[in-house]
């Protein structure tokens, strides 16, 4: 078994093996400080002006109704169509928008190649029409995928580098990130835009990784994309770009957490170890030293 095939299984892995631990660890962090921030998508009658169950009197005696139609419609906005990103920042959107769609699109090509990896090779002639439609959608979200990312990748590098309130707040890593993709996907695009149009080898390639057995050497060309991307997927997890994930706590454990406080419940249990943490910083109102509940409680002269 090649060093190429080896890397891929040690890339999905680490992958899989790194997200499930940030995501526990997120999950394991202690209750976020509720920021009222409304509309709250799942507020069932209220979500379009931005009310609340609590502006009701008495709304303890009343059933909570959970409206998870319009969540899910505001979950695929903000991922899709990166919503908050156009209505905040429409420059930045133009190229993160498409930077996005890419890698959505190549998710969905990597999806077509392991389906006709399992089916094509054996392929029988009653599936003909099946597999040509195939082979057409893979090379569709390949070479979308691939020049999209590269598009948006590049314009955002461009756009980091040439504004100067956005270099303030960017670390050598984000640049990195960046360049990464444009790598990966330049390759990528080179390789198969002068050989391999419809991804014939790399699916034959992935083929024989799925199957657990040895597979034929690469060609140069091949390899590299392999290489790089499996080295990409491997380094995803480690970074900022673990928003993915990161996004869905933002969301539902921070923007729109609304649920209410009874006494003696698991949520003032959190709360309760929260105000106990001690104070790690200090400023003139402020001293170090103290748990959160001692400074919550303190007179303030």
């Amino acid at each position: 078994m090649g060093a190429v095939q080896i890397l891929i299984y040690f890339s999905a892995l680490f992958f899989v093996v790194a997200v499930v631990v940030r995501a526990l660890h997120y999950a394991r962090t202690p209750v976020h400080m509720r920021w009222e921030l409304y509309p709250v998508a799942h507020e069932k009658g209220r979500a379009h002006y931005g009310g609340s169950i609590f502006e009701e009197s008495e709304w303890w005696t009343k059933p909570r109704q959970i409206d998870h139609v319009n969540e899910l419609r505001e979950m695929a906005a903000e991922i899709l169509l990166l919503k908050g990103v156009r209505l905040h920042n429409r420059r930045l959107w133009v190229w993160s928008f498409p930077f996005h769609l890419g890698v959505y699109l190549l998710i969905g090509w990597l999806v077509l190649l392991l389906i006709g990896a399992l089916t094509l090779p054996a392929g029988a002639a009653a599936t003909e029409g099946w597999r040509r439609a195939l082979v057409l959608l893979t090379a569709i979200a390949g070479f979308a995928g691939l020049g999209l990312t590269l598009i948006g990748a590049l314009g955002l590098l461009l756009r980091r580098l040439g504004v100067d309130e956005m270099r303030k707040f960017n670390a050598p890593a984000d640049y990195f990130n960046l360049l990464f993709f444009i790598v990966v996907v330049a390759v990528g695009l080179a390789v198969h835009a002068s050989g391999d149009p419809d991804f014939t080898r790399l699916r034959l390639f992935l083929a024989d990784v799925m199957a657990l057995r040895p597979a034929a050497a690469l060609a140069t060309g091949t390899a590299c994309e392999v290489v790089l991307a499996s080295l990409l997927i491997a380094y995803m997890p480690l970074t900022r770009m673990f928003h993915f994930v990161a996004k869905y706590f933002l969301y539902h454990e921070v923007r729109w957490s609304d649920d209410p406080n009874p006494r003696g419940g698991r949520l003032e249990a959190r709360l309760v170890q929260a105000l106990n943490y001690g104070v790690s910083w200090r400023g003139p109102h402020i001293q170090s030293g103290k748990s959160w509940a001692e400074v919550a409680t303190e007179d303030v002269e």
